[in-house]
């Protein structure tokens, strides 16, 4: 954890863009895969004017703008496998599907949902095979929508594969598929419940896994642990729940922290609200970014029942910071709210001993005469509660 802290305490604000619209807040963000972008990566951001915005990481130039209004976007995320496409869930019951690589303002593929859906969250499967949304809550259902993902050149509407209806009874806030198991999603409500399903199985009831109970409303799901056998949760009112699944069959509590406020637990700085979740595969280390209304950015570790606050960072953001990205490879972040800034943060490049340069240019210099020659209360599966 030394590192992660170490890692931290050297961001500053690399650089900046500011929307135009000083009213407009920056809600999602998400990142193009690394792998296949290179040096050229693009990100996405979800505004609150009803626009998606994708952006150069390194240039931090706009490149690109979809206005969905009437519409209201409620997620945006990248395929897995081509850094040109890019989905988003919408109020009107659909989920659209962008591609960078044609022109003008219109989506290139619609996912239809039921009559009366509302999306309010949704995830696309590791392999880019299955999406899924989740809906607000419609008379006394709620739904998770599936669809093949699959990309059809000729633009087709696609309608679902099929729902789960049984599973929650409010609101689905989240739905998050496992990073590396493409039949595994975890779904979190207003209801207080994270689910974790297979899809593989047939019906909702074989796929039902896991439940597990925050006793809040959950706001965010993510996954951690070193093979990602663990979920966690964000609460509307600033909670925070961490789950290891691989104890649901033995007598070993699944439960490795919950904290019912983090405002009254943080020690160290001032909790106004959590921004998010992140687990740290390289360190595997949990952390948690938090965020004071006056724009301070704070990065709180998690072990079992522990809450470390680790470093801040100020004199990025002016007002509440309302998402953020962490870019795991260069260990830079991406950071949006409500001051209608979105920054760049970066490590700041540490100077070398002079002696350290001195060798470097003598060994520079040796090379230039050398040619080379190459030769991731709770049930493992809960009973119907016939209470809804």
């Amino acid at each position: 954890m030394e590192r992660l802290e170490e890692q931290f305490s050297d961001l500053h604000v690399a650089k900046r863009s500011a929307m135009k619209d000083t009213m407009t807040y920056i809600l999602d963000i998400d990142m193009s895969s690394p792998a296949e972008a290179q040096n050229n990566q693009t990100f996405a951001i979800l505004c609150s004017d009803k626009s998606i915005r994708l952006y150069n990481k390194e240039t931090m130039t706009c490149l690109q703008e979809y206005n969905v209004h009437p519409v209201v976007p409620s997620g945006i995320r990248f395929s897995h496998s081509n850094i040109n496409l890019l989905f988003s869930a919408c109020s009107d019951g659909t989920v659209k599907l962008w591609d960078a690589r044609v022109s003008g303002s219109e989506a290139s593929q619609i996912f239809n949902g039921y009559p009366s859906n509302v999306f309010i969250s949704f995830d696309i499967s590791c392999n880019d095979l299955v999406v899924c949304a989740g809906t607000e809550k419609e008379d006394e259902d709620s739904f998770l929508v599936f669809w093949d993902a699959r990309y059809s050149s000729n633009g087709d509407s696609k309608e679902p594969l099929g729902i789960y209806s049984e599973s929650h009874n409010d609101d689905v806030t989240q739905v998050r598929f496992h990073p590396t198991n493409q039949s595994l999603v975890a779904t979190g409500s207003t209801d207080g419940l994270v689910n974790v399903f297979d899809i593989s199985e047939d019906n909702e009831d074989d796929a039902l896994r896991y439940t597990c109970n925050s006793d809040s409303s959950v706001s965010i799901v993510g996954w951690a642990g070193k093979d990602y056998n663990q979920v966690y949760c964000l609460t509307h009112d600033e909670g925070f729940c961490w789950w290891d699944l691989a104890q649901m069959d033995t007598d070993e509590t699944i439960t490795l922290c919950k904290v019912e406020d983090m405002r009254e637990k943080a020690v160290g700085c001032t909790v106004d609200y959590l921004v998010g979740g992140l687990y740290h595969d390289k360190t595997n280390s949990m952390f948690l970014v938090a965020g004071s209304h006056a724009g301070d950015i704070h990065l709180l570790s998690c072990e079992s029942d522990k809450i470390t606050y680790l470093k801040s960072l100020g004199g990025g953001h002016s007002a509440t910071v309302r998402s953020f990205y962490w870019c795991v490879d260069d260990n830079s972040m991406l950071t949006g709210g409500e001051d209608a800034e979105l920054l760049l943060w970066k490590l700041k490049t540490k100077d070398l001993a002079p002696e350290k340069r001195d060798s470097m240019k003598m060994v520079s210099s040796v090379q230039q005469r050398v040619r080379v020659h190459n030769s991731k209360s709770y049930s493992t599966k809960p009973k119907k509660n016939n209470s809804k």
